[in-house]
């Protein structure tokens, strides 16, 4: 068996402690599939977002199966104090939208692949707001991650996060206790899509591809049918 991925000081003397106590407080936990986790080798981590816990209970699932995981969140996340220091030590990457610094974290996160590294992505780029919490249309960056890498891609799905903080309707209800329920799945098989020249429209095929794989295993774990469109957020409410 590999041997546990080092994590350094701040992920084994800091988020550890913190990661694993406080997924203890807030739920209990069913998670399936952690032996589809590489134990080595570059991995890209696919998950549905559906609340800001969502890293907690990932990084958690990460850590369980070997891996240090590496978040490719939104920079300002970084900002936060504890937080950042945590996401910067554990070799997270922020990702700052809509500026010339985007496709930086991009050859930021490639890198880290490169380096058989794990990293985490939330295809959709932020907390669903799909009112019965399936996930929305991916963006690109985890198709460029996928062909430009050559990574594997694990998809996974999570629910149950919302119940215990939901950040639309800034509700944090940890009692009566709810249970997370995390799914990862077999590699998405992407090879009919590898060494061809990278195009918006390639792009946007891998990442429907991935979001579908995704979709497949958090509609396991509700035990109903994914629905066969994406919800459009009203203009109104973006």
């Amino acid at each position: 068996m590999a041997k546990r991925e080092k994590g350094g000081f701040w992920v084994t003397w800091v988020s550890v402690p913190i990661f694993y106590t406080t997924r203890w407080l807030m739920a209990k936990r069913e998670e399936h599939g952690r032996e589809n986790v590489p134990r080595t080798g570059p991995v890209l981590f696919a998950a549905n977002h559906t609340s800001y816990l969502d890293p907690i209970y990932d990084a958690t699932f990460v850590h369980l199966a070997g891996r240090v995981p590496r978040f490719l969140g939104k920079a300002s996340l970084f900002d936060i104090p504890l937080l950042g220091h945590m996401l910067k030590g554990s070799g997270g990457i922020p990702v700052y939208r809509g500026t010339a610094d985007a496709k930086e974290s991009l050859r930021a996160a490639i890198k880290s692949l490169s380096e058989d590294k794990l990293v985490i992505i939330y295809p959709e780029g932020t907390v669903t707001k799909d009112p019965d919490w399936w996930p929305m249309a991916p963006k690109t960056g985890v198709a460029r991650l996928a062909l430009e890498s050559g990574a594997p891609v694990i998809p996974v799905a999570r629910i149950g996060t919302h119940e215990v903080y939901d950040h639309y309707k800034k509700k944090f209800t940890p009692f009566p206790r709810k249970t997370v329920k995390i799914r990862a799945g077999k590699p998405v098989d992407l090879s009919a899509y590898l060494g061809k020249e990278i195009t918006n429209q390639l792009l946007r095929e891998v990442s429907e591809v991935i979001s579908q794989a995704i979709l497949v295993e958090l509609a396991i774990l509700r035990g109903k049918p994914a629905p066969k469109e994406y919800y459009t957020v009203p203009k109104t409410a973006e």
